[in-house]
């Protein structure tokens, strides 16, 4: 097993699917933070979400799940980027507990798309609905996308999955309301616990055995940060050479954690002073972090 996303079809019944998991790089992208357990449970499915909203889809660019509450879990983002690269943080108190409801309950969450070949970007509301960050992505693209859709998405120890399925549009392959609650119907049959104890082409076989699938060739998906000394760089200048000073006036270094990744960047005076000289006489061009 590996970190990979499995798509499929279901040509007989006009569904299309997509399985997702991680068996590794879950500690290098999680563990660096003491996230309480409910959280890093959250932020594990949240993962296992990105994959497969970013599959059946030939959107490019940046696709950004973002949380933003009031109450002991103030932030979650979630990220997919080119070649399935997949990322999270988020930002709790040590007593962050509770189901979905309770640790999203007053926030708002939302869906950010920023396309790679433009710089108009576009947002759209989930609803914070449900039981689970599972039901609540169903519920956005039934209204939002009107596709019918159903998740189940799990995290646990050292590993993460996801499962997706949507009708494929009325009058195509098959498609039809009677196959798709048939489909619906068998999909209900799988929890949380059978999803992360089971690997996604045994799941498959489970859930449909009776049923002709059709799985393409898996691709690779990667948890991986693309924070770097060089982009800290590139965000240390965009604060400006006055503002550091003023920082190193009554600190001996400018240190700086990644948000995502937790990776620590020490900065002393002597390489914020060859920072701004660099880019006085050779300045670099900003790229996104």
């Amino acid at each position: 097993m590996s970190n990979q996303l499995h798509e499929f079809l279901l040509p007989e019944l006009g569904v299309r699917g997509a399985v997702v998991e991680f068996d590794h790089g879950i500690d290098a992208m999680l563990g660096s933070r003491p996230y309480p357990v409910a959280v890093r449970t959250l932020l594990g499915q949240a993962l296992a979400a990105m994959p497969l909203m970013a599959a059946n889809t030939k959107f490019e660019g940046r696709m950004s799940l973002q949380f933003r509450g009031h109450n002991a879990l103030s932030m979650l983002v979630a990220q997919i980027e080119a070649g399935l690269q997949v990322r999270a943080m988020a930002k709790a108190e040590d007593h962050a507990e509770g189901d979905f409801q309770a640790l999203m309950h007053g926030g708002q969450l939302g869906l950010l798309l920023e396309p790679a070949n433009s710089d108009r970007n576009y947002q759209a509301l989930v609803p914070i609905e449900g039981h689970s960050l599972a039901t609540a992505l169903e519920g956005y693209y039934e209204r939002s996308e009107q596709i019918p859709s159903k998740l189940v998405l799990a995290a646990g120890d050292g590993v993460i999955r996801g499962i997706v399925i949507q009708r494929l549009p009325l009058g195509e392959k098959a498609s039809s309301v009677e196959n798709w609650e048939h489909v619906c119907a068998l999909f209900a049959t799988l929890g949380e616990a059978e999803l992360l104890a089971v690997d996604a082409l045994t799941i498959l076989r489970r859930l449909f055995h009776e049923e002709t699938v059709r799985v393409f060739e898996p691709r690779p998906v990667a948890l991986t940060c693309r924070c770097s000394r060089q982009s800290i760089s590139i965000m240390l200048l965009s604060l400006g050479e006055a503002e550091l000073q003023d920082h190193l006036a009554s600190h001996p270094n400018v240190d700086v954690t990644c948000e995502f990744c937790g990776q620590r960047y020490l900065f002393t005076r002597d390489d914020v002073d060859e920072l701004f000289l660099r880019a006085r006489t050779q300045p670099e061009s900003p790229t996104r972090h």
